[in-house]
């Protein structure tokens, strides 16, 4: 076990070898000892740097939900621009990428985490599908008001069905990320009727 190992920038490094773990092994396999053992380190630098493991899974998941600020503003930047449905399609590949996928079961079986999280954001229990939600569902509203969506279109129900059914399309890790083929298809499905009935 490796003890004099010295990290340079060691939280991002610690966060980077979690995300390994947790794309490898899955959020059963995420321990601290993973961690530090993929990291190439002791185990006691990344108690240094973190209280116990529950701050540093909170922080690894507030760190990777706010780099998802960043996709939230290029898709907003991104109305009134070549498609909806490709828009859409480039933003929810991004959002439902690798690592989000495989951070939404940690949240999800790990109730102190949740609470961790709630505590340190509104909304902030289901980070990253909430990060998804607000997305979506600004960057709807943006086109609704550029008129490239019908007036009367339901963007709470648009943004629902996007992100729940992005989300299915981009669970099974097995088989692998969906093709972009599959993912037009479906946002296309999801947006059709407000898309048509848009004015002329």
């Amino acid at each position: 076990m490796p003890t004099g190992v010295h990290l340079r920038d060691a939280r991002q490094q610690l966060f980077d070898a979690a995300d390994r773990v947790l794309l490898r092994d899955g959020p059963n396999g995420l321990t601290s000892r993973a961690v530090t053992d993929e990291a190439g380190c002791a185990k006691g630098v990344l108690h240094r740097h973190f209280t116990d493991f529950d701050t540093f899974l909170t922080d690894l998941v507030l760190d990777r939900a706010a780099q998802l600020d960043a996709q939230a503003s290029a898709l907003r930047a991104s109305a009134g621009a070549d498609t909806v449905a490709a828009n859409l399609t480039s933003a929810l590949t991004i959002l439902f990428g690798p690592v989000p996928v495989a951070i939404i079961p940690l949240i999800t079986f790990r109730d102190e985490l949740r609470a961790r999280l709630r505590r340190a954001r509104p909304g902030g229990g289901m980070a990253i599908l909430a990060e998804a939600t607000t997305a979506i569902s600004t960057y709807l509203t943006d086109e609704r008001e550029l008129g490239r969506i019908a007036a009367d279109a339901d963007i709470d129900s648009l943004t629902l069905s996007l992100v729940g059914g992005g989300h299915l399309l981009f669970t099974d890790r097995d088989a692998g990320p969906p093709t972009t083929s599959a993912v037009e298809k479906f946002v296309a499905a999801v947006i059709s009727d407000a898309v048509q009935r848009r004015p002329a």
